[in-house]
């Protein structure tokens, strides 16, 4: 399918507008009809007979309600074309968004998480040009030269002839005229996502990049990409610019062979004035909303470029879910046997075979060197990631095993909390920050829970800034761990839930996993930090491997390979 049917069908969603869009286009075109003859009648009248303005009261007020009519008419379908475009975007966002989501939280950060977000906001803001301009333009264009050549033929065959003739010339340079701008158009959006991406990735490690003097190194290669994104800016609208001076001649000159014709013909006394008038006044409302089309389109170019992107993401394939099973009530342990995962792009297994048993009540820390696969071995067990060999195995308190592949996701995750390296916050209050792992925790069990991850100097009702801004970076560490703990989920998955806390904060963290292991949960832990891996009954090293070159990869949602990890040291 096109992508002009896909924004079509997209469009689906508000079905009413789209008639009332076509209807009033109609009508429009009905309108233009009857303002040619009420001019050529009025004007007629006045220079052929002789008529003063009271006798052409009736033309002329009828022509001052037609022009009032067509404004009223032109302002209704910029509200109506409006309202569809907004219902056409939020509908697309949200299927993008749930898109996103499906795909997984590593598929966004590590493949399009930077476009994700270009695409759902000023992207898909970009489709207001199309279905508030262009969309209503190209129904004009459709409508009102078919309109002006059957009411061509009424008065003059040769006019409507010379009309129908020329008129669909312009859609043939309009097309030409597209594919040149196509890739200066695909041009340019690749570097606005380079560029979005880019200041993604800058503005997250902006602390980072402070502390250890790197920013001006960015700052740099962000005015390169924003003068390479410049420049093909201009290459677009210097297009954009011929084409319209190009259309523009093209409709001067087909008007301008119909006005040659109807003046030959009133000469030599063929043509009745009147007649000749409505011809000449009505011509050039055939060749007008194609004019306006030309213009429109490049105004929409952007925000059909952004569907396209958007189309490519909603239509990305997901992996079926094969399980379906609920995981076992209660769960007696976590069971991880010889999990191995190819990273992409690198002859490396991370983690290679790894094993570990924890059960409810126990604290096991998963330790090991810099790009072992640590946070990997999570991902695996919340079945982000699917492991190269070896399976991560739920068991029931009856003994029984289930392979965490075989469980339904949602069901599996519901029964999980996971504290990433750098938890999220959103913007909004700390409380509703805790809330997110349980939405009906009450305020009592959101103040427990923060005052057993020693957060407890902050006040719930404390509004936060995006990401968290307002805290520091150890108390957005510990809302993470309150948000976690509120759960009381009976699997914990902790990826250094210590690291950058003092050793005050450090114990009151860990004594509140410790806590929550003796309340019943498995607890399994990343940890380097030594106070950490304290805590833990037992302790497990993950190791990674070299493999033979081109290994199976580990693969993500949409088959294709995760592009996660690109050297041994950087692969937790």
């Amino acid at each position: 399918m096109s992508l002009h049917r896909r924004l079509l069908a997209a469009a689906r969603v508000s079905t009413g507008l789209l008639v009332a869009a076509v209807a009033l286009g109609v009508t429009t075109a009905l309108l233009a009809v009857a303002q040619a003859w009420l001019l050529a009648l009025a004007i007629a009248g006045a220079f052929m007979g002789g008529l003063g303005v009271p006798a052409l009261a009736g033309p002329l007020v009828a022509l001052a309600v037609v022009l009032a009519a067509r404004s009223v008419l032109g302002w209704v379908a910029d509200v109506v074309a409006q309202r569809t475009s907004a219902t056409v975007k939020a509908d697309l966002r949200l299927r993008l968004l749930e898109r996103a989501v499906t795909l997984g939280p590593r598929w966004t950060a590590d493949q399009a998480g930077g476009e994700v977000a270009l695409l759902a906001t000023r992207g898909l803001d970009g489709l207001d040009g199309y279905f508030g301009r262009y969309l209503p333009q190209a129904a004009l264009a459709a409508i009102v030269p078919v309109v002006v050549i059957v009411c061509l033929c009424a008065v003059d065959l040769v006019a409507a002839l010379t009309v129908a003739v020329t008129v669909p010339l312009i859609p043939v340079f309009m097309v030409l005229i597209g594919k040149m701008s196509a890739a200066h158009r695909a041009r340019r959006w690749a570097m606005l996502g380079r560029l979005a991406h880019r200041f993604t990735d800058v503005v997250a490690g902006l602390p980072t990049l402070r502390a250890y003097g790197g920013a001006g190194t960015q700052v740099a290669v962000l005015r390169r990409i924003t003068d390479t994104y410049r420049v093909t800016t201009m290459a677009t609208l210097r297009v954009a610019f011929l084409s319209a001076l190009a259309l523009e001649l093209l409709a001067t000159i087909s008007v301008a062979l119909v006005a040659v014709g109807v003046g030959l013909r009133l000469a030599a006394g063929d043509m009745a004035l009147e007649a000749g008038l409505f011809a000449l006044v009505l011509a050039p409302e055939a060749y007008l909303p194609l004019r306006r089309l030309g213009a429109e389109f490049h105004a929409s170019e952007e925000g059909v470029t952004a569907a396209a992107r958007a189309f490519a993401i909603i239509d990305a394939p997901v992996t079926p879910v094969a399980g379906s099973e609920p995981p076992p009530h209660p769960i007696a342990a976590l069971v991880v046997d010889g999990v191995s995962v190819a990273q992409p792009g690198r002859d490396v297994l991370a983690p290679a075979g790894a094993s570990l048993e924890v059960r409810i009540g126990e604290i096991v820390a998963v330790t090991g060197t810099s790009g072992a696969g640590k946070s990997t071995l999570l991902a695996v067990i919340l079945g982000l990631v699917e492991p190269t060999t070896g399976a991560v195995v739920v068991r029931g308190a009856d003994g029984r095993e289930t392979d965490v592949r075989n469980l339904d996701p949602a069901a599996w995750r519901g029964h999980v909390a996971w504290v990433p390296q750098v938890p999220f916050l959103f913007a909004g209050s700390v409380a509703d920050n805790v809330r997110l792992g349980a939405p009906s925790a009450s305020d009592a069990e959101v103040a427990d829970a923060l005052r057993r991850a020693g957060v407890d100097d902050v006040a719930p009702d404390l509004v936060l800034g995006e990401r968290g801004r307002g805290l520091s970076s150890g108390q957005r560490r510990r809302v993470g761990i309150a948000r976690a703990l509120v759960r009381r989920s009976p699997v914990l998955l902790l990826d250094e839930p210590t690291a950058g806390l003092d050793a005050r904060a450090e114990a009151a963290v860990m004594d509140a996993v410790r806590d929550a292991a003796r309340g019943g949960a498995a607890v399994l832990l990343v940890a380097h930090r030594p106070g950490a891996v304290e805590y833990a009954d037992r302790t497990v090293e993950v190791r990674w491997a070299e493999t033979e070159p081109d290994p199976a990869p580990a693969t993500g949602p949409t088959g294709d390979a995760w592009p996660g990890v690109v050297a041994p040291e950087s692969a937790s």
